[in-house]
């Protein structure tokens, strides 16, 4: 009889492990982040296949398998084989040759090329792929390019499994091994050894824990200075991750101590020697209290900080205009009469050299622009515009008729060095770049685009501040309006137009701490909130909500049309968990589908890019559609605002289902109609400019799903928590304080 403490052990009923060795018929289940598989395998002299469950990078039907392990009892499962390690090596027999070319482990090889492969080659096959690469074009429907793919997929396989059979020795899971060959090739393992914390610093996903757990495995000391150097980088890096460019030495010091479990004076007199070293750490005063700052981001904030100062004292390329005839010559083209304030934007903008021009929604910072620039295109000025997101830029183009680009595009990216061709050598050709939505631009972003400006262009600023910062580091625009050294230009009244949607009269209630108002029941509005008492009943009613009532009383397509957005990742009414929830309700039954890193990723469904890929050029919060699987291939395609990209599926842990997301990512964006739930467990989340960001993103129809208290928290909540900045204090010093070499 298993004992039921003998299932939790790795080493199952605590008898010497036995060995067990077969041929895997079939992966009834592999998880390509963790390794964990679910395999039926077959035995000599066993009738019945096998069932094993283990851990491997890469498993596929037709491999022989040796494993270690014991033999336990699931109660669901019955009698199974829990394999404490498990290897795999290629088949040697025809059949299992065939098999394991048709498991879907190398692109560019499906079921009816491995059955013409095998056929041709027998069980010389593998060898032929290894030895006489060249042979596979005699293989109908193998040309030279598909022969390629095929011998690198080969060459791939291999490395991998040796550099986890390396991280298995080092007590490493699985998650991470084709990204780590990928960075550094066949290079790996050496590159592991000499200095396990470049893990951390140089691939997504591997955080500081995992690169030290292989530190010590390799045998470096608790207290090495390669070890405290690294813990104080991760911790910055952390804070940056959280839009800080900078923390408080205390702070730093208290982050380090918990992340390394060292004491204080280790943690101080590491960091004392990091500052000594000045390769990755710079110390610096905030507010007067020290600090601590990546040397990146501290000379990126003093950098933007020089070039604005210089940019602001300047005149403009235009020369004078005369404000008081260009006033009605705009509104006769245009046919509207702009408002005191919007009158004083374009006035102070013509006449400046670096502006920035802030406003709510309804305030008409579009018209505003518009006439801008149809007065300074009318006296023959060179404008190109730019924002962060493509799907800003595509708004800015409707709304002005020229073509906006995404700032990214704008610079030109150079994906060999992930920087851009567009610099101070090689400036962008313009007199006037407007960016719009600037509250989202971070401190690397703005230091590029400040950059390749030309020094004789003038510069405009366009945006909310205050909607959320940035998702990466610094508050740009808030730091520049702050410092008073800029010309600011703030657009205050709601047009009536505007002020009959209850959108926007909401958003400016938010804004001034004050809580929305709903409609009374049977009135038509474009603004409602669904009250819940419990926020486990909210997932329920959310989805319902989105299928179902704002279809049938609106007639909006829910897949295409409807956006939710939440305040958090995590928790039942976290963007994580509604994916799942919506998913299942409004696809279904796709025609195909492929399950990597904890998704499913069907034809049809929104996704969204999480990180900045310089190489497809998609970046981070692009929102995008399945639009095809290819198996055989091994590839899955996103269609990208009529751009059609293309992800294998080792690489799909950068792509995230996004029938919600959360409101950080959703800057930049409109929609036709948003659902946002707002319940106490997002209490950790809940300010005012994060509701205010989430409802001004919604253009017909905003619904709130939550709990009037949560609703509350977030209105009389002021910021978000303030970030560790630098640039408004040097933009308040002035030019000559910098002391810029």
């Amino acid at each position: 009889m298993v004992r039921p403490q003998d299932l939790n052990s790795e080493r199952g009923t605590g008898a010497p492990a036995e060995i067990l060795a077969g041929t895997v018929e079939r992966v009834t289940f592999h998880n390509a982040e963790t390794g964990f598989c679910v395999l039926k395998v077959g035995v000599r002299g066993k009738r019945d296949l096998v069932p094993l469950v283990g851990h491997a990078p890469a498993i596929g039907a037709g491999e022989w398998i040796t494993a270690t392990g014991h033999w336990v009892s699931d109660r669901a499962h019955g009698l199974q084989f829990k394999a404490i390690s498990l290897k795999a090596t290629p088949p040697t027999g025809v059949e299992g040759i065939e098999r394991y070319l048709a498991s879907g482990q190398m692109r560019g090889i499906g079921p009816a090329m491995a059955k013409a492969i095998v056929t041709l080659f027998g069980a010389d096959t593998f060898e032929i792929i290894e030895a006489e690469p060249g042979r596979l074009t005699e293989v109908p429907g193998i040309g030279k390019k598909r022969a390629e793919r095929i011998v690198r997929g080969w060459a791939e396989q291999k490395a991998v499994r040796e550099i986890m059979i390396f991280l298995h020795a080092h007590g490493v899971g699985t998650a991470r091994a084709v990204r780590i060959f990928r960075t550094y090739g066949h290079e790996s393992i050496a590159v592991m050894t000499e200095d396990p914390y470049r893990l951390a610093r140089d691939i997504r996903g591997i955080g500081f824990r995992t690169a030290d757990a292989i530190a010590m495995r390799l045998g470096l000391e608790k207290h090495a200075p390669q070890r405290l150097s690294a813990g104080i980088s991760f911790a910055l890096q952390t804070a940056m991750d959280e839009g800080h460019c900078g923390l408080p030495a205390e702070q730093l010091t208290a982050l380090a101590v918990k992340l390394l479990e060292v004491d204080a004076q280790a943690v101080r007199l590491a960091v004392a020697g990091a500052i000594r070293t000045g390769e990755e750490v710079i110390a610096d005063d905030l507010d007067g209290q020290p600090c601590l700052f990546l040397k990146g981001l501290h000379g990126a904030e003093r950098v933007i900080a020089e070039r604005l100062l210089v940019r602001a004292a300047g005149a403009p390329p235009w020369g004078e205009i005369d404000f008081a005839k260009a006033l009605p010559w705009v509104e006769a083209r245009t046919g509207k009469t702009l408002s005191p304030s919007q009158g004083e934007a374009v006035r102070l903008v013509l006449g400046a050299k670096l502006a920035v021009v802030t406003g709510g929604p309804g305030v008409g910072k579009t018209s505003t622009l518009d006439s801008i620039l149809r007065i300074l295109t009318a006296k023959g000025v060179r404008v190109l515009l730019a924002a962060p997101t493509g799907r800003a830029a595509k708004r800015m183009s409707e709304q002005t008729g020229l073509e906006a680009k995404t700032i990214h595009r704008l610079l030109e990216i150079d994906p060999r060095n992930g920087g851009f061709t567009r610099n101070a050598e090689n400036p962008l050709a313009c007199d006037l770049l407007v960016i719009d939505e600037t509250s989202m631009v971070d401190v690397p972003l703005m230091n590029a685009l400040l950059k390749a400006v030309p020094e004789e262009a003038a510069l405009l600023l366009v945006g909310d501040v205050d909607q959320l910062p940035s998702v990466g580091p610094g508050q740009v625009l808030a730091d520049i309006i702050d410092s008073g050294r800029v010309p600011v230009a703030r657009l205050t009244e709601v047009f009536r137009q505007a002020a009959e949607s209850r959108i926007v009269v909401n958003a400016h209630r938010i804004n001034r701490g004050e809580m929305p108002e709903w409609p009374r029941r049977g009135d038509a509005s474009d603004f409602y909130c669904v009250e819940i008492e419990d926020p486990d009943e909210g997932v329920d009613r959310l989805v319902e909500v989105v299928t179902r009532r704002i279809p049938k009383r609106f007639g909006l397509d829910p897949a295409r049309d409807v956006q939710v957005l939440t305040p958090m990742i995590r928790g039942s009414l976290g963007s994580r968990n509604l994916n799942h929830a919506l998913q299942r309700v409004l696809n279904p039954d796709p025609p195909a589908e492929v399950e990597r890193f904890g998704w499913r990723f069907a034809p049809g469904d929104r996704v969204m890019e999480t990180q900045n890929d310089y190489d497809r050029e998609v970046f981070n919060g692009d929102l995008g559609r399945v639009c095809g699987i290819d198996a055989e291939e091994g590839v899955l395609r996103v269609d990208f605002e009529g751009r059609v990209v293309e992800y294998p599926f080792a690489e799909l842990d950068t792509l995230v289902p996004a029938f919600a997301t959360t409101i950080h990512k959703s800057q930049g964006s409109e929609y036709p109609a948003v659902v946002i739930p707002v319940t106490t467990q997002h209490w950790t989340m809940l300010a005012r400019n994060l509701l205010y960001t989430g409802v001004t993103r919604g253009r017909s129809l905003v619904v709130l799903i939550g709990q009037r208290k949560a609703i509350a928290m977030a209105v009389r909540g002021t910021r978000a928590r303030a970030r560790f900045t630098k640039l408004r204090a040097w933009l308040e010093a002035g030019a000559g304080d910098l002391r810029l070499g």
